[in-house]
């Protein structure tokens, strides 16, 4: 008897460890699912065999499942959502409202067993509550097998039939998908506009459809020698089964969701590349252009992904998807989907989401910055490169994130800037969440990039990847990192920039004599959120001297900094202190100018009172 419960609690720890986070459990999945399309009518039927894996501490009596296809009928959460003009997304506003009964989606639930034992179950538009014959323990695992039938919708927003580029299926979001419960309790939210948070585990999908259709999904064909269409290793003899529907047999390990696109007149490009990692391009080559684009971005993908293994961590899987789908550019583990005309800048950042949402997987609905924002920063680091590679139209530049910055200052003088705290789906408008989603998130790392020096904030990067791959991670993990690596203290940082609208400004207020061999600089915090500040003098002799002003309670300094060898370091300026002053043991007069922030990294409201500077003697 001891040793069965001693094997058994080690089986359990084992399990704990393999998918804690470092300082907290998470669940698990494993899907098995047999998919019949029946091209005709959009119809589709579907068995599901869901392993569920419950690490919490909590016993689970009811579980949720997303089902995404029914928010595309009319009068549904989306369909409201997108009739209100300042939150509308300009590809659905009406277009819900206006679908006929053979263009709506919907999933329709047969059955749904738990362990065995029939559950009861209710649909409230996009999620299925189950109640549980019997809970769920702690530490144990339960099967839950569903069978289903699906209306495959009008594509009207990512996921569906007949694309604006007359891509036959696009299949993200496609099928009953268990809720994420973590620390914070279920994420059973309803899908009403954007952002998604999944389960991480393993998926083996079973797609059997019109033989005329080539797919391109997450994950890796098994078996590739019954299909072909280039898929089968070089050299091999394709026997493709015989009949009009093939079976396409897809499995992807280790992420929280699954996608697959097809169409009877996708082009696929194969690439390998020298680690071994295969690139796949699905597109539809009827048009030209179309074709011209597609087929030159195998080259440039590859740097790309050489340049974000080294930068942003090693890509883990064997395979990644480029699939001419869906209605612009949207991210799934493995895979992406992209419009016909998507640009390089577009490649890239979808791409780059397979790091921030693909292997970070931050619950988007809560920090859809974490993911949108980091991406973005992501993408002007690649696009960078690239063009100084000449991958990429335009010439390189010395910060390619002032823009960001720029855009940032400009929103938040406009008055219709929202919290970063805000959910995803409860903006009061859809620029306020773009905004907040893509350009704050991506100015929150160039401000921490300028408070810890690049250099310093390059290596905490790469540590965040280390640390925190495959689980969940949320702000106050992201800041930790952040914390460890530059021995800096950041809290302060993370609760201004996330947690309020204040904006940061400070001024040179004067350069005057204080006696025959020094000169007194004072300076002045007008906003109301305080920074460290980097002060450049330069004299009139041509030589310069870059200070930095620590904040008190960063507790450190910034040690380097790009493209700068030596920093002087001044006392600790207060952040209860409106006005600071330092000397220089120089003549006023041969002083020719003293700029706050020379690298304009900081995102300050009014550059225009930055700089003190003098023509004459």
């Amino acid at each position: 008897m001891y040793k069965s419960f001693f094997s058994f609690l080690l089986a359990t720890l084992i399990s704990i460890s393999l998918y804690a986070q470092p300082d907290r459990w998470q669940q698990r999945v494993e899907y098995k699912m047999e998919i019949d399309l029946n091209v005709s009518n959009h119809h589709m039927s579907g068995k599901q065999h869901l392993k569920y894996f419950n690490n919490s501490p909590d016993t689970l009596r009811r579980v949720f499942y997303h089902l995404y296809f029914n928010a595309f009928q009319p009068n549904s959460m989306m369909d409201e959502y997108n009739r209100e003009s300042a939150r509308a997304d300009p590809r659905v506003k009406d277009r819900i409202l206006n679908l006929e009964e053979h263009e709506y989606g919907w999933h329709k639930i047969n059955s749904l067993t738990c362990n065995g034992k029939a559950t009861h179950f209710e649909i409230n538009e996009t999620t299925l509550e189950v109640d549980l014959a019997e809970p769920i323990l702690p530490f144990s695992t339960a099967i839950l097998e569903m069978d289903f039938n699906s209306q495959v919708p009008i594509q009207i927003r990512r996921s569906g039939r007949d694309s604006k580029d007359g891509i036959a299926y696009s299949m993200s979001q496609w099928y009953p998908k268990m809720c994420e419960y973590d620390y914070q309790g279920w994420h059973a939210k309803p899908y009403v506009q954007r952002e998604f948070y999944g389960v991480w585990g393993d998926f083996e999908v079973d797609i059997t459809m019109d033989s005329k259709y080539v797919i391109g999904a997450s994950g890796v064909l098994q078996n590739p020698t019954e299909i072909g269409h280039g898929y089968e290793p070089e050299g091999t003899t394709v026997r493709p089964a015989k009949g009009n529907k093939l079976t396409w047999k897809w499995k992807a390990e280790n992420v929280h969701d699954f996608s697959w696109s097809a169409d009877p007149d996708y082009k696929h490009i194969k690439y390998l590349r020298d680690d071994g990692l295969e690139l796949h391009f699905l597109f539809d080559a009827k048009d030209d252009k179309t074709r011209e684009k597609w087929t030159s971005m195998p080259e440039k993908m590859n740097r790309v992904f050489d340049f974000a293994n080294e930068h942003f961590g090693k890509y883990p899987y064997k395979s990644y998807s480029f699939l001419n789908a869906g209605d612009g550019g949207m991210e799934y583990p493995m895979a992406t989907f992209l419009a016909s005309g998507a640009g390089v800048g577009t490649f890239i950042h979808e791409l780059m989401h397979a790091w921030y949402y693909g292997m970070m997987g931050s619950n988007e609905s809560l920090y859809p910055w974490m993911d949108e924002g980091f991406t973005e920063y992501a993408e002007e680091e690649i696009k960078n490169f690239l063009r100084l590679e000449k991958l990429m139209e335009g010439k390189p530049v010395e910060d390619p994130h002032l823009g960001a910055n720029d855009q940032y200052v400009r929103f938040a003088k406009s008055g219709n800037e929202e919290i970063l705290t805000t959910h995803a789906d409860h903006y009061l408008a859809a620029r306020a969440h773009g905004h907040a989603a893509y350009t704050k998130g991506h100015v929150f790392l160039t401000q921490l990039q300028y408070v810890m020096g690049k250099p310093t904030f390059d290596r905490a990067m790469l540590r965040y990847y280390d640390t925190w791959k495959f689980k969940h991670p949320n702000p106050n993990d992201f800041i930790r990192i952040m914390e460890r690596e530059s021995g800096l203290e950041l809290d302060w940082f993370k609760e201004y920039f996330v947690g309020s609208l204040k904006t940061i400004d400070y001024s040179v207020v004067s350069v005057e004599k204080k006696n025959r061999k020094e000169a007194i600089v004072a300076l002045k915090r007008i906003g109301h959120m305080p920074m460290p500040i980097d002060v450049m003098v330069t004299y009139k002799n041509g030589d310069q001297a870059l200070y930095t002003i620590p904040l008190g309670i960063m507790r450190g300094e910034k040690k380097n900094d790009i493209g700068v060898d030596g920093i002087s370091l001044l006392p600790d300026w207060r952040w209860t202190h409106k006005n600071y002053s330092f000397i220089i043991k120089v003549k006023t007069k041969n002083i020719l100018k003293v700029e706050i922030d020379p690298s304009l990294r900081m995102a300050d409201n009014d550059r225009s009172n930055n700089t003190w500077g003098q023509l004459n003697d």
